[in-house]
C-alpha cells in the first residue's frame, strides 16, 4: 500500500513498512525492543511522509520535554535528572532521557526520533549543540538548553552552569588556608567550560597566595573515579609528594582516597582531600569528604522551567545563568601544622 498525500497515520506507515501498529507506535516512544532494520524502514518512512503526532505543535503542546546526555553513568547525572523531573512532572510534562556517548550515529538516531515524535523543548549537558542539529531543531521550532556548554554556545541557546572558577578558587583557597603549600590538582576533560573554569580558579587562588603552580603537580583526568585513583596515584608517588589535592570532581577525588588507602597513608593525617560537585556519596565516604557544593538538582530544574517557558513563546530575561557554589567543610582536610604535629608524637 502506498501512503498518500493526506495526513499520514500511524496505520498507514504499519502498512506501508509491513508491521503491526503497535510497532510503529513502539519506534515512535523511542523503545528498544523492536530490531534495527525495522526501526530504520518505519523511521525512514516517518521523515518521507513527514509525520507528525496528533499532539505535535500543530495542534497543541506535545507535553513533552528531551534530556540528552553524553554519558549517563556518573552520579551527577542522575541528580540533573532528579531537577529536571521535578519540575515537569509538576507540570505534566513527560521527560524522555536519551545519551548519544558523543557518536554522530547516536546523535542522527536521537534527531530522527525526535522528528517523529514531537518534543516541547531539549535540554543538552555537558554539550555543545552542533550545527547542523542546531539548524534542524530550528527548524522544528524546538527549543533549546545547554547545562554546562562544553564550549560556546550559540547566542540564541540559553545555558545553565555554576560558579566553577569561583569554587576552583575556594577549594584551593581553604586548603592555603589549612597552612597547605604544596597542593596537587587533578583536572576534568580539558574540552569542558567548567573544568577549564575550576583549573583556572585554582591557578587563581595559588597566584594569588604568591605560591608557584607546579606543572609537576598538575594532573589530568576525566570526573570519573578511575582516572582520580590513577592520577591521585602518580601525585602520591612523587618523592616531594604534595600534602593536599584538589580533584575537580567528587568522584576523582574517592580515587583519590582509594591510591591514598593502597600507599598506606591516611585522609587526612597524611593528605587532605577536596574534590568538587557535593554528590550523596560525598558526606557517606570515610572520612566524608569536603568538597564544593554545585546545585545540580537546582540546575537541572532551572533548565527544565527556562525549556517549558521558551515552549510557551515567553522571553528569557538572562540567557546565561550559573548558580552559587559552596565550600562543604567535612573531614578529609586538616590543618598541616596538625597533621606535623601529631606526626612528631
Amino acid at each position: 500500500m502506498a501512503v498518500g498525500k493526506q495526513r499520514v497515520t500511524i496505520a498507514a506507515i504499519a502498512d506501508a513498512a509491513g508491521v503491526s501498529v503497535p510497532t510503529v507506535s513502539r519506534v515512535l516512544n523511542g523503545r528498544s525492543d523492536v530490531s534495527p532494520q525495522t526501526r530504520e524502514l518505519i523511521e525512514r518512512l516517518l521523515r518521507e511522509h513527514d509525520y507528525r503526532p496528533r499532539n505535535s505543535r500543530h495542534s497543541g503542546r506535545a507535553r513533552l520535554i528531551d534530556l540528552v546526555f553524553n554519558d549517563l553513568d556518573s552520579p551527577w547525572a542522575l541528580e540533573l535528572v532528579r531537577g529536571v523531573e521535578d519540575v515537569t512532572h509538576a507540570a505534566g510534562v513527560g521527560t524522555v532521557v536519551s545519551q548519544v556517548h558523543r557518536r554522530t550515529t547516536a546523535t542522527r538516531q536521537w534527531l530522527q526520533n525526535l522528528r517523529a515524535r514531537a518534543s516541547d523543548g531539549v535540554v543538552f549537558v555537558t554539550s555543545d549543540v552542533a550545527e547542523p542539529v542546531h539548524t534542524e531543531l530550528h527548524r522544528l521550532r524546538v527549543p533549546v538548553v545547554i547545562i554546562d556548554p562544553a564550549g560556546g554556545a550559540a547566542t540564541d541557546v540559553p545555558t545553565i552552569g555554576a560558579t566553577n572558577w569561583s569554587g576552583g578558587r575556594t577549594a584551593t583557597d581553604h586548603l592555603i588556608g589549612l597552612g597547605h603549600r604544596r597542593i596537587g590538582f587533578i583536572a576534568g576533560p580539558k574540552n569542558l567550560l567548567c573544568s577549564r573554569a575550576r583549573l583556572d580558579g585554582f591557578r587563581a587562588a595559588m597566584e594569588g597566595a604568591g605560591l608557584p603552580v607546579d606543572p609537576d603537580l598538575m594532573e589530568q583526568g576525566d570526573f570519573r573515579n578511575e582516572s582520580g585513583f590513577l592520577a591521585g596515584g602518580r601525585l602520591l608517588d612523587r618523592p616531594d609528594r604534595p600534602t593536599a589535592i584538589f580533584a575537580s570532581s567528587d568522584q576523582m577525588a574517592l580515587g583519590v582516597y582509594e591510591a591514598a588507602r593502597r600507599r598506606g597513608l591516611r585522609v587526612p593525617d597524611d593528605l587532605s582531600v577536596v574534590g568538587f560537585d557535593d554528590l550523596p556519596d560525598a558526606c557517606w565516604s570515610s572520612p566524608p569528604l569536603t568538597t564544593i557544593r554545585q546545585p545540580l538538582a537546582e540546575m537541572g530544574a532551572l533548565a527544565a522551567r527556562t525549556v517549558l517557558r521558551l515552549s510557551r513563546g515567553e522571553t528569557i530575561e538572562t540567557p546565561r545563568v550559573e548558580l552559587v557554589t559552596k565550600l562543604m567543610v567535612r573531614e578529609s582536610t586538616k590543618s598541616l601544622a596538625e597533621t606535623r604535629g601529631q606526626a612528631a608524637e
